[in-house]
């Protein structure tokens, strides 16, 4: 499939993880678009971008975030944003839209962050029988007359022991049961087919081809 989007061919990708950039950029240019960071087009991240994702449902802060890199983007452009988090059945659907900034210590990012979140998921998991959870995410797709968004699902557990190398925030300790193994030992291409991440990336690309090939 090949999107062949006329406003410079690029994707403008409103993420500052580096994780999931691993993941976009490849999915991304298999359609045929150019995949552009946040930094790569010189938006400087800013103290107001850790209030965006403020809703309760993964669809509006993928919206919001959108909506708002669109804006200090000049609204020319395309932008990709998702929303994403871990739902466990036992915790509630916790830690779910707050999956990110979970285990609430200032400060961290990257892999410190996910070990922070890790950790947490450890404690409150300890002793509990239903270890039952799914991956969310939303994509969404803003630009010139355009607004689009899709949800995956990957549904799976949550491991004893974390497992691989692979992967970034709660992947080691997460078991997909339709791949048979853990995210944290999955490659990016194993991953992508079966991933929360992929399936909603692959939905909101195919929506906008529609759109651009009427």
């Amino acid at each position: 499939m090949s999107v062949g989007v006329g406003v410079s061919g690029a994707l403008l990708v409103a993420t500052r993880s580096a994780g999931k950039l691993r993941e976009l950029i490849p999915m991304i240019e298999a359609v045929g678009l150019r995949a552009v960071a946040l930094d790569a087009a010189g938006i400087t991240q800013v103290a107001e971008e850790d209030a965006i994702e403020c809703y309760e449902t993964f669809e509006e802060n993928a919206l919001a975030k959108a909506r708002w890199f669109s804006a200090r983007a000049g609204g020319a452009t395309l932008v990709l944003s998702d929303d994403s988090g871990l739902c466990v059945d036992a915790l509630g659907g916790a830690p779910g839209v707050r999956s990110r900034r979970w285990a609430a210590v200032p400060g961290l990012e990257g892999r410190a962050l996910d070990d922070a979140n890790n950790a947490k998921l450890v404690r409150e998991l300890a002793g509990v029988a239903n270890r039952s959870a799914r991956y969310v995410c939303v994509a969404a797709i803003i630009g010139p007359g355009i607004e689009l968004k899709a949800r995956g699902e990957c549904v799976g557990h949550i491991m004893d022991d974390p497992w691989g190398a692979n992967g970034f925030g709660y992947d080691p300790w997460f078991f997909s049961d339709e791949l048979g193994e853990g995210f944290g030992e999955a490659s990016i291409a194993v991953k992508e087919r079966v991933s929360h991440r992929g399936r909603a990336m692959r939905a909101v690309l195919a929506a906008l081809a529609e759109i651009v090939q009427r």
